[in-house]
């Protein structure tokens, strides 16, 4: 693991926290996202869950820099010892640099939100119910502009960014190429929306791969306007 994508991304995630404007559900949306229990969080920082939850759900006062520092610290530790899959995800974000024609929208969230929150954000109808409720992210992608302009390492890094978010292609029309390159990144995102095209139009065998590989699957067929503005408006 590098030890410079390490620090960059410690810096991301305390900053983050630091200058939101409820730190404790930000610091509790990369804990999420990270997939690591609040009493193993606590064990790394030696106390009980109970002062994690309190620092979480606002009942503790702000948690000041060095109680943040702790926290990010530990909880790269833990992501290192259990194999560094969600920082080299994280990484790949930092360091892609994507061309605005093929990340049309790209953003993390500062707490985590109901995945049904934004699905009406943006006028989507879901087709396939993944594994989990809640987003911290979405990644806006012109599908076209991708296969025109993206090396084969790039579409590995825009598709293998976070799991907890989002991924929405715009300029489809059935959905199978999209869903077919997911198909070589693990783990795979949260949710998958297609934009531009009807129920009726998507590929047959799209909902079977959202089940086997369980992740929600949606569509919306909303002006790309409407939708880059629905995708700014989240937090």
């Amino acid at each position: 693991m590098s030890r410079g994508a390490r620090t960059e991304l410690a810096e991301k995630i305390a900053g983050e926290v630091t200058l939101s404007d409820d730190p404790g559900a930000t610091l509790k949306k990369w804990r999420t996202d990270f997939e690591i229990a609040q009493t193993d969080l606590a064990a790394a920082l030696d106390v009980s869950p109970s002062v994690v939850s309190d620092y979480e759900s606002g009942r503790r006062g702000n948690p000041g820099i060095g109680v943040v520092q702790r926290s990010v610290t530990a909880l790269l530790d833990i992501d290192e010892e259990r194999g560094g899959q969600h920082i080299r995800q994280y990484t790949r974000v930092l360091s892609a640099g994507f061309d605005s024609e093929v990340v049309l929208d790209l953003r993390e969230y500062p707490t985590n939100i109901p995945l049904d929150r934004y699905y009406e954000t943006i006028e989507a109808t879901e087709l396939v119910r993944g594994n989990r409720d809640t987003l911290a992210g979405h990644t806006v992608i012109d599908s076209i502009e991708a296969i025109r302009r993206l090396s084969s390492d790039e579409f590995y890094n825009l598709y293998g960014e976070s799991t907890n978010r989002a991924l929405v292609f715009t300029n489809v029309t059935r959905g199978e190429s999209p869903l077919v390159a997911l198909r070589v990144v693990k783990p795979t995102p949260h949710a998958v929306v297609l934009h531009g095209i009807e129920t009726d139009d998507v590929w047959e065998y799209a909902t079977d791969l959202a089940r086997i590989d369980g992740f929600s699957l949606a569509v919306t067929d909303i002006e790309l306007d409407a939708l880059l503005d629905g995708h700014r408006s989240l937090p």
